[in-house]
């Protein structure tokens, strides 16, 4: 007779928890289903290149790219080349500029690539930013990084 009364007591435990979770876990299932729970409202936004290319500040806009990226490499660099994955190459490091150690690239508004295809405002950005430039000892570099922000 124990034994009944105890498998009785077990099975109402379970089923008393069972419901409260399923109703847990549907409510989590339809704020996921609205979009109130997508990761990407709660990730900051970012910008990085590589060690010794610091990335200062930056702006996305639907078809422009803004970046201040200053060189720390400890050297002064040739050949400067930015892109951005859906841009075309910015005018001030276009393949053909000279960046000096602990300068910002472009001057002190940064640089901008225009012709880009970021999307809508308001709506998520990430792409690849690639930097080449040419050391003062002539060896070319390719640096990788990315930019995760939105859309202004």
């Amino acid at each position: 007779m124990n034994v009944r009364k105890k498998g009785q007591a077990a099975m109402e435990f379970l089923m008393t928890y069972g419901w409260a979770i399923l109703v847990v876990l549907v409510a989590i299932g339809a704020l996921a289903y609205f979009g109130v729970l997508n990761p990407g409202n709660f990730l900051p936004s970012s910008c990085t290149v590589a060690p010794g290319i610091g990335c200062d500040d930056f702006k996305v806009s639907a078809a422009t790219a803004q970046l201040i990226l200053r060189n720390g490499l400890g050297d002064d660099l040739t050949a400067v080349d930015v892109a951005i994955s859906g841009c075309t190459d910015s005018a001030e490091a276009d393949g053909d500029d000279a960046w000096n150690d602990a300068a910002v690239l472009g001057g002190s508004d940064g640089i901008t690539l225009t012709g880009c295809t970021n999307g809508a405002a308001g709506s998520r950005f990430k792409a690849d930013v690639v930097v080449t430039y040419s050391s003062s000892s002539g060896i070319n570099h390719s640096k990788t990084g990315s930019i995760t922000t939105r859309v202004e």
